[in-house]
């Protein structure tokens, strides 16, 4: 099973990419994890990748389909992967499908987790953490019973600086332009599905079982 998941910040992707590796036994590939696990070894690739990220610009397509493509080369992957984070434009999914083509393993799917804007925008906004502990909180979904203090141990919740509502809104306008010409794209393959989102781990994932081939 060769599959990506689609998804804006909050759909829920790294926790169902979880879910489908524990089911299927095939490797949960987040470039997120790749880059930090370059960077820490200090590979050629990581190296650059530090290079732009302290300069704040963003990681260019070259060095994260290198990174993929070095991580699709690791025996693991050889009956399938779970892709979280990649393909996040066009060139991307061009020289994903170019990869697999080479070894004559195409993709089967492209499932997008659809979630309602407003309901993503309460998901990031509200997430809260323990100061002590990092235990996680969302003050509209699991709040904790007493506003602002952690159940487990009388910490402080914080929310992170980025997790401003402003900064969550222009994240996630930025997500949608990116990720409207992949539907397409997979679309014309016939690759794509949609599934909802919305709604308790379980039932997400049994919906993505559903669409998968």
């Amino acid at each position: 099973m060769r599959i990506v998941l689609l998804g804006a910040p909050g759909s829920g992707k790294g926790t169902q990419a979880r879910r489908l590796m524990e089911e299927y036994a095939s490797p949960h590939i987040s470039t997120g994890d790749l880059l930090r696990a370059a960077v820490a070894a200090g590979t050629a690739l990581g190296k650059k990748a530090k290079a732009a990220m302290e300069a704040g610009k963003l990681v260019a397509d070259d060095i994260v389909i290198g990174m993929i493509r070095e991580r699709l080369h690791v025996p693991d992957t050889r009956f399938g992967f779970i892709l979280d984070g990649f393909p996040r434009s066009l060139p991307q999914a061009r020289a994903l499908d170019e990869m697999l083509e080479q070894e004559d393993k195409p993709l089967h799917k492209a499932i997008l987790l659809k979630v309602d804007f407003e309901k993503l925008l309460k998901r990031l906004s509200g997430r809260r953490a323990c100061k002590v502990c990092g235990h996680l909180y969302n003050i509209y979904f699991s709040p904790p019973k007493k506003p602002g203090v952690c159940d487990l141990d009388g910490g402080e919740l914080l929310q992170r600086a980025d997790d401003n509502e402003q900064t969550i809104r222009n994240r996630l306008t930025v997500y949608h332009e990116q990720t409207e010409p992949l539907i397409g794209y997979y679309q014309a393959q016939n690759k794509f599905v949609s599934v909802d989102g919305d709604g308790r781990v379980d039932e997400v994932f049994a919906r993505i079982e559903k669409a998968l081939p």
